[in-house]
């Protein structure tokens, strides 16, 4: 498995794979297919573009990839010291083979490198236990929950935010 930083050029797999983990995951993350589906590649392409604070993991097996994982760092000055996880997703294919632990360990490993970051947030549907636990085992500890944090139609999912304290 091959675990490396995503670029413009990856545009074409990382929008499949967003859109599959939209489809099936629909609760997990807070964009939903219909928008993603209609974003023309040149706008996600912008968005893999990595700089300092931001950055898009991929992890490839037999040259596909198969998970992802997105590295935001806050920019306003009182807030600067944060960092924040988004879209973490494995494919079916790639579940059960550490995939998830490594993507999340080698985000963890880069974004430590930032000068002057002392924590990294997430948040996980309070639901989901194998990603809890999956961030749990990388050292992330449950800070809070909110009751109703998303909402679809008349279907409502609890969020807990997570932290892994650097310093």
């Amino acid at each position: 498995m091959d675990i490396r930083i995503l670029t413009e050029a990856d545009v074409e797999a990382y929008h499949e794979l967003r859109l599959q983990s939209l489809l099936e995951s629909p609760e997990a993350f807070l964009t939903t297919y219909e928008i993603q589906v209609v974003r023309s590649l040149t706008e996600i392409a912008s968005g893999l573009k990595p700089d300092e604070g931001r950055f898009t993991l991929g992890a490839f097996l037999e040259g596909k990839l198969v998970g992802m994982v997105t590295f935001v760092r806050e920019s306003k000055p009182k807030i600067l010291h944060k960092g924040n996880v988004y879209a973490m997703y494995v494919a079916p294919e790639a579940r059960g083979q550490g995939t998830g632990k490594r993507l999340m360990m080698e985000l963890i490993h880069k974004a430590v490198k930032l000068d002057g970051l002392e924590q990294i947030n997430l948040t996980v549907i309070s639901k989901n236990a194998a990603a809890k636990a999956l961030y749990a085992s990388c050292g992330f500890e449950v800070f809070g929950i909110e009751r109703n944090a998303m909402k679809a139609q008349d279907q409502y999912w609890d969020e807990e935010n997570m932290v892994l304290r650097l310093k």
